[in-house]
């Protein structure tokens, strides 16, 4: 019998203190290798807060992080990066006024010499663009396009092309379909599928049920900066969810004696 993959992120007990504030209260988190997970809760729930931990923006007060099965300790964003942890933000961080080629390979671009030179090779930036765009199955016209030229479905799109260039285990998303058009929103989901096909693991944050119930394997709630519940999208309908978003569980899942007049 085959032993299982070890997960790619488990966070145990992650907790975040900002001051007297206590943002998240020993918060638990699996992820396996090509499941896209969704995070729900209300706002100040501490779905942010948590993201931040495990792409390492934030360093967690308490607790553990496991990518892969070995503890890890994030000091920066770039720390993450190099163990395969992209995080794409809502307002995505993209370059308008440079190309879809420049945006996607922005700080990593190849490079060939010339004598003592090493100059930006932009044909080979090219063609590793057009060949990681057609991977994903993301159409464009031109990787020469401006991104500030394009749809926010499409700018969505080179967000999250940038994200998985390079050897991207997991990637994280805050809202990608807040603010797009209907169709644009499954564009981006079925791109969200596409990923699961390459072994990335996604966690998606979304206010959205419609997106959660339509992409996700699991979904988790937090509330009040700690885990209340979660299950497998099969095994939970969408009005649960809802209560687990305002602090409600099903009465059969609620403590003993809980409701007594």
């Amino acid at each position: 019998m085959e032993a299982a993959a070890p997960l790619v992120i488990e966070a145990r007990a992650i907790a975040k203190r900002f001051g007297h504030v206590t943002a998240l209260r020993g918060v638990d988190l699996t992820l396996e290798p090509g499941e896209v997970l969704g995070v729900v809760g209300d706002n100040g729930a501490g779905k942010s807060t948590l993201m931040k931990v495990l792409s390492g923006l934030h360093q967690p007060s308490s607790g553990e992080l496991l990518i892969n099965g070995e503890a890890v300790r994030f000091g920066s964003p770039r720390d993450a990066r190099q163990r395969g942890i992209e995080m794409v933000y809502q307002d995505l961080a993209l370059a308008g006024n440079l190309r879809i080629d420049e945006n996607i390979l922005l700080g990593r671009e190849r490079t060939r010499a010339i004598g003592p030179l090493r100059l930006v090779d932009h044909a080979a930036n090219v063609a590793l663009a057009k060949q990681h765009l057609d991977k994903l199955r993301i159409h464009v016209k031109s990787v020469s396009q401006r991104v500030e030229d394009l749809s926010g479905g499409q700018r969505q799109a080179v967000a999250i092309a940038r994200a998985t260039a390079f050897d991207a285990k997991v990637v994280i998303m805050d809202e990608p379909t807040a603010a797009l058009a209907v169709r644009e929103v499954r564009r981006v989901l079925d791109l969200i599928k596409d990923l699961k096909t390459h072994g990335i693991g996604v966690i998606l944050i979304s206010h959205r049920l419609d997106d959660i119930f339509y992409v996700c394997d699991r979904v988790m709630a937090l509330f009040r900066g700690a885990n209340f519940a979660e299950a497998p999208l099969g095994e939970v309908e969408r009005d649960e969810v809802i209560g687990w978003i305002m602090g409600n569980k099903r009465q059969e899942d609620a403590p003993v004696g809980a409701g007594a007049n």
